[in-house]
């Protein structure tokens, strides 16, 4: 599973991290996100691009067998993707959509997988909505309930409209925008005595946010 992969990813690197060995979270993502539309204004998904910080990369990347030493192609990291958005199942892929207020459902992921650039490996994937709609309200949000993962969108480009109508506006909030920031005092010991089922990284999530006439 991936986040049991990055949980042991972190347990064996978590000594070489001078500096972090004390604070949560263990693995970084990037994200670049799309929202994709069909010619008759519904909105069909949500595309990601997730690059993983260098060294969640170079832990997972070890052992795999490639042409070329230190370059692996989009075939050679197949079954790792595989398993990542199998695994991301159980956890819904961080990924919570709702429409006009409601929360719409997304389906399984299709059109995914892993590259290796600049020694990092950037897994992409589409959630297609199960079913397409016109909304004038949509909000996407991308996080990790344990904190364990921390998300937060590029600096350059974080996230597009594709084939929105035009009149559709989106804006991109990021964790502290437009709510206030926890006071808690976040060290380890904190984070392993948060109870199971805890939504407490919903407060730090990504928001995208489209409104449409």
């Amino acid at each position: 599973m991936l986040k049991s992969a990055i949980r042991l990813a972190a347990a064996l690197l978590f000594f070489a991290i001078a500096g972090q060995a004390s604070a949560h979270p263990h693995v970084w993502v990037t994200m670049k996100s799309e929202l994709v539309y069909a010619a008759d204004g519904t909105v069909t998904g949500v595309r990601h691009a997730w690059t993983f910080d260098d060294m969640f990369s170079t832990y997972a990347t070890q052992g795999l067998e490639s042409k070329k030493k230190g370059e692996f192609t989009r075939e050679e990291l197949s079954p790792l993707a595989k398993v990542n958005v199998e695994s991301l199942k159980e956890y819904d892929y961080f990924t919570v959509a709702h429409v006009d207020g409601k929360k719409a459902p997304l389906k399984e992921p299709e059109d995914y997988w892993l590259d290796f650039t600049d020694n990092v490996l950037t897994l992409h994937f589409t959630l297609p909505f199960v079913t397409p709609v016109k909304a004038q309200s949509l909000e996407v949000e991308m996080y990790d309930p344990s904190f364990f993962v921390d998300f937060s969108f590029a600096t350059k480009d974080p996230a597009q409209l594709v084939g929105a109508p035009s009149a559709c506006k989106l804006a991109v909030l990021r964790p502290g925008e437009g709510q206030p920031q926890p006071q808690t005092k976040m060290g380890e010991s904190f984070f392993n005595n948060i109870a199971p089922g805890t939504n407490y990284g919903a407060q730090f999530s990504n928001k995208l946010q489209v409104k449409c006439p």
